[in-house]
């Protein structure tokens, strides 16, 4: 930790948010905002629990969080991916709350319960590239020092044996100028 009270730390960071949320407010308001509070109570919270991951910040219909481990930050993307989809299912299309999530392992600055750099805007950019309902991450996570996290039974990274398991799309990264 630096004189100033910051410091560097390496993580997974996750950013998301709700696809259409200044149309959904734009004709409910309180009802889109009722409803986001309790996505966030009922799966949000507890899966990010149960994920080992911690919420940075909320803003407005974004999500700003950390994870210790890429195989939790995917699964919990994942888990609350396809839990939105059955919450939804009976809701009108024009009414559904959709995420789009992206993901990136890297270096950060945590200042206070705050955290800043590189690896989060890399989060948010790979957010936007996102669809609706899905997620995105770089293509290659690997391990600190450079290597790749590879599992021999299994073959890949943690991260993209969880990606190929559960359908989530990998390689966004790869489309777009970062």
């Amino acid at each position: 930790m630096s004189k100033e009270g910051t410091e560097r730390r390496f993580t997974t960071i996750l950013a998301a948010d709700v696809v259409g949320y200044s149309r959904l407010t734009a004709a409910d308001e309180a009802g889109t905002l009722a409803q986001l509070k309790a996505h966030r109570k009922e799966l949000i919270e507890p899966k990010t629990a149960e994920y080992h991951g911690r919420v940075v910040k909320l803003m407005d219909d974004g999500i700003l969080m950390v994870f210790g481990s890429v195989v939790d930050a995917v699964n919990f993307a994942v888990h609350v991916q396809r839990a939105m989809a059955e919450r939804n299912a009976k809701v009108p299309e024009d009414r559904r709350i959709t995420y789009r999530m992206g993901m990136n392992i890297g270096d950060i600055i945590v200042e206070g319960d705050d955290i800043y750099g590189d690896g989060v805007n890399i989060a948010a950019r790979l957010e936007g590239l996102a669809e609706r309902g899905d997620a995105a991450s770089q293509t290659d996570f690997g391990t600190r020092d450079g290597r790749r996290a590879t599992v021999p039974e299994s073959g890949g990274t943690p991260s993209e044996r969880a990606a190929k398991e559960s359908g989530l799309r990998e390689g966004a990264a790869d489309k777009a100028v970062i």
